[in-house]
C-alpha cells in the first residue's frame, strides 16, 4: 500500500524507495547507499523514541542521518491501529487515510 501511494511523495529529484529487511536499520541504509533515514514525529513520546534511536544510528553508522517530519497537528493523534480499530467499529476514516488504503480495509473486512 505505501508503494501505490508514494508516487505522490516523491519529487525534485528526491528518491524515495520502499524496502523490507531484519537486523539493523542503520546497517540496512549503508547497504542501499541511503543517505538519510525519514522518520515521523506525531508527538513528544514519539520524539523521545526516535531520538534514542536516531542517536544510535548515528553511532553505528555516521554517514547516515535521520531527518524527523512533524506530523500536521490535524493528523497529530492518527496511528495504523487507532484507524483500524476505528474502521473495525464502524466509524468513519475518511480523510484520515489515503481512498486506497480504506478500500483495501473494506476488502479485508468483508471477506472476514
Amino acid at each position: 500500500m505505501i508503494e501505490e501511494i508514494l508516487p505522490e511523495l516523491g519529487g525534485n529529484g528526491c528518491k524515495l524507495t520502499v524496502d523490507s529487511f531484519s537486523g539493523l536499520t542503520a546497517h540496512f541504509a549503508k547497504e542501499r547507499n541511503a543517505t538519510a533515514i525519514v522518520r515521523g514525529i506525531r508527538a513528544v513520546s514519539d520524539y523521545e523514541y526516535e531520538l534514542r534511536m536516531a542517536l544510535m544510528n548515528r553511532k553505528l553508522e555516521p554517514t547516515v542521518e535521520t531527518v524527523f517530519l512533524m506530523a500536521d497537528e490535524e493528523f497529530s493523534y492518527v496511528s495504523s491501529t487507532l484507524m483500524k480499530q476505528v474502521f473495525e467499529l464502524g466509524g468513519r476514516v475518511e480523510g484520515l487515510i489515503p481512498p486506497s488504503v480504506e478500500e483495501k480495509m473494506r476488502a479485508k473486512l468483508a471477506a472476514r
